[in-house]
């Protein structure tokens, strides 16, 4: 046996349905093996394997064993001659693996083998050829200097920015992403070190490899698209931490005890700094709108404090107690912010409307408010009056000046309907372009190319594949879906490249799937479609399921004197209670049911299901998946309220 294909899952079953179709059509030329081993998933990656792939071997885990010892467990059953390594989140073109193959009975020196990756926008990734992490070489990359210098044979030779990407290299890193390995190397170096959970392990081993006599190429005459997904964000503090010790645990194991003391030194400075930095910019992205508002805010309230003070409080002279300006204010500012937030003013994209509900209905809790307080701490509605006009003014005004300068994440408006462009045939095109009517996302605009270049196009077709950038432009498309029943790997591999400068979204539709994938990273919310979701997971329905749980539990708990006799099990309502009101649960999900075969948004678990509104008792699980996905679809909070009023006497069911 020639090849034996190992991938690694855990919870990207979409992505993994995507990679095996690419992988089954790229080994219709070579003799080989497919394993998938399942780290403990709970997506429906293995039931959708099991039906899709039937002559895919699954190793499914009970527990997640981490990329270097999941992938020990298919190489030691493995038979073929060369193993190849490949993430869940890559696209193999069709003929991949006959030149990888060809290239290694060639070069018997190989013992490894990385090719050319782009990621989902069609974009080279650099991490495609790497060098040897030696501490002036981490030097260089944790400080910035390999991106101030890309092409520097000194500075860049991290990413070996200095060697032609589109020319066979010898390398010294191989990526884990798509690592082809010679079987009988890797019974002479070992396998994979288990002491890398997770990242570190393809430098090790690329590394022993060439301490066995062995070369690594970099192999650019076929590619992968790589959606760079990881189990961790690159952004958090958690990837920083896991990606340095690993650099740490290779620097001890195969540098002097000098070296890797120096390299450990560097390291530690790097986990602090590139920590720090991912803490600030998620900081900085949650609440730099909210502190703009509270400086605007704070800075209106003190003009009107200072006004309304010296001409109509204490006109002859004398100044507010400090508790007021030290509390009260404030306070108010901060009512202010939270009504706000509540009204969705601080959600992308960036819209005026919410701010103004969010002032207004702020302003009427003040108010109220107002009324409670002490006789010595109420000065004036009208000064209260005037710092809501001012939040009226001032706040609208801050958002247009930000969408001005056109920073990102400051974009006003409200989302764009997404235009889109499909290639494929009548038959296959419009099954994509139904998914897209039925999805979640409302689409502005579905256009159908046909990917025959020559033939005249269908009726109803907008045009061939040589229109295609004039169609981006006149049509103003947002993404392009490639319906790959129709399309070669390396065909949309190809365009990806081309058009990437039409600044689009690539996306690929498999055959026979009812998702439709696509994006730079795995981790990107919102890129994955899928047939009949819809908005229970916008931030602004989460954000007013979880107002309505606290809101309920806390009258539910106040009123359980009385409750407690209209409930069939009072000790689990008041446990429900509290679960509810701590998080853990939620009044309402979905219909538990076994073997869900349409991805949902993710929710908590509920007391209650959709399937408690059904007035018959015995309801089939097709009933049960279509009324989870009417809820997921079609999403209100006046849902929740109606179902927890009708079914209030099961608030207690554990």
């Amino acid at each position: 046996m020639k090849l034996s294909v190992v991938i690694v899952n855990y919870n990207v079953k979409h992505f993994l349905e995507q990679c095996l179709l690419s992988v089954k059509k790229a080994m219709e030329n070579v003799e080989g093996e497919i394993f998938v081993v399942d780290n403990s998933s709970v997506d429906g990656s293995t039931d959708m394997v099991r039906k899709k792939f039937p002559l895919v071997q699954i190793i499914a885990n009970k527990e997640n064993q981490g990329f270097a010892k999941a992938n020990n467990q298919a190489i030691r059953k493995a038979k073929g001659e060369y193993i190849l390594l490949l993430n869940p989140d890559t696209v193999v073109e069709d003929d991949t693996f006959g030149k990888v193959v060809a290239f290694m009975d060639s070069h018997p020196d190989a013992g490894g083998l990385g090719v050319k990756m782009v990621d989902g926008y069609g974009k080279f990734l650099p991490e495609s050829k790497r060098g040897l992490p030696t501490p002036a070489t981490a030097f260089y990359k944790i400080f910035g200097l390999s991106a101030l210098f890309p092409h520097s044979k000194r500075f860049s030779k991290y990413h070996l920015g200095y060697l032609d990407e589109n020319k066979i290299h010898k390398v010294d890193i191989l990526a884990g992403a798509f690592m082809l390995l010679r079987k009988s190397v890797l019974d002479k170096t070992g396998l994979l070190d288990e002491a890398f959970f997770m990242y570190g392990e393809d430098i090790d081993l690329s590394y022993r490899i060439m301490q066995a006599g062995y070369n690594n190429y970099y192999f650019p005459e076929t590619r992968i698209i790589h959606y760079k997904g990881e189990s961790t964000k690159k952004s958090s503090v958690n990837y920083v931490l896991v990606f340095y010790h690993a650099m740490v645990v290779f620097a001890r194991k195969h540098f002097t005890t000098k070296r890797a003391g120096i390299f450990a030194f560097f390291i530690n400075i790097a986990i602090y700094f590139r920590a720090l930095l991912a803490l600030v910019s998620r900081f900085f992205e949650k609440m730099i709108l909210p502190l703009l508002d509270m400086l605007m805010m704070s800075a209106g309230v003190f003009l009107v404090k200072l006004f309304w003070e010296k001409n109509i409080v204490y006109p002859h002279g004398g100044h507010y107690p400090g508790l007021f300006l030290e509390f009260v204010l404030p306070s108010y500012i901060l009512i202010w912010l939270i009504a706000i937030y509540f009204s969705g003013g601080y959600d992308k994209p960036v819209r005026i409307r919410p701010v103004i509900a969010g002032i207004f209905s702020g302003t009427i809790l003040i108010l109220v408010l107002y009324a409670l307080m002490p006789d010595n701490l109420r000065f004036s509605r009208g000064q209260i009056l005037m710092d809501m006009v001012w939040g009226l003014v001032a706040l609208p005004l801050l958002r247009l000046l930000l969408h001005a300068t056109k920073i990102p994440g400051f974009k006003l408006g409200k989302p764009a309907n997404k235009r889109f462009l499909v290639i494929g045939d009548e038959k296959e095109a419009g099954r994509v372009a139904a998914i897209l009517e039925d999805s979640y996302v409302t689409p502005g605009f579905v256009g159908l190319i046909s990917p025959d270049e020559k033939a005249e196009k269908p009726d109803g077709f907008l045009g061939n594949f040589p229109q295609v950038k004039d169609i981006i432009g006149i049509f103003s498309v947002d993404e392009v879906i490639f319906c790959a029943k129709n399309i070669s790997h390396q065909t949309i591999i190809d365009k990806m490249t081309v058009w990437k400068s039409e600044q689009v979204v690539f996306k690929i539709a498999p055959e026979d799937s009812l998702s439709i994938i696509g994006s730079n990273s795995i981790n990107t919310q919102g890129e994955l479609y899928t047939v009949d979701i819809n908005s229970v997971d916008k931030p602004a329905n989460k954000r007013n399921k979880r107002v309505l749980d606290i809101v309920s539990s806390l009258l539910l708990m106040l009123f359980y004197p009385v409750f407690m006799f209209l409930v069939k099990q009072p000790i689990g309502f008041l446990k429900n209670i509290l679960k509810v009101f701590f998080g853990s649960k939620s009044w309402v999900g979905y219909a538990p049911m076994e073997g869900k075969s349409i991805h949902l948004p993710e929710i908590k678990h509920g007391v209650l299901s959709p399937a408690d509104g059904m007035k018959s008792g015995i309801i089939g699980k097709e009933t049960l998946q279509k009324l989870n996905v009417l809820y997921a679809r079609d999403y209100n909070i006046q849902k929740d309220i109606n179902l927890i009023l009708s079914s209030f006497r099961k608030l207690g069911r554990l």
